[in-house]
């Protein structure tokens, strides 16, 4: 059992070498990563300005319901 084991563990070196180094060297590959994170750091920002503007719709929210109250 342990020869498969081994062997298991050999190919599976060798098949993850080829895969990595064949698309490292991809430059199809290297632009898709590029496009990608890019597309993620777009997405990072355009959810953090919305956050920054929910919190602050928050803010005139409660400010609102302070006000309402106090005039009761």
């Amino acid at each position: 059992m342990a020869g498969g084991n081994f062997m298991h563990r050999v190919i599976s070196y060798v098949v993850n070498e080829l895969v990595v180094n064949g698309l490292a060297n991809s430059p199809a590959f290297q632009r898709f990563a590029v496009r990608t994170s890019r597309k993620i750091e777009d997405i990072s920002n355009i959810a953090e300005k919305r956050r920054k503007e929910l919190a602050e719709q928050m803010k005139d929210f409660s400010k609102n319901i302070e006000s309402f109250k106090n005039q009761r």
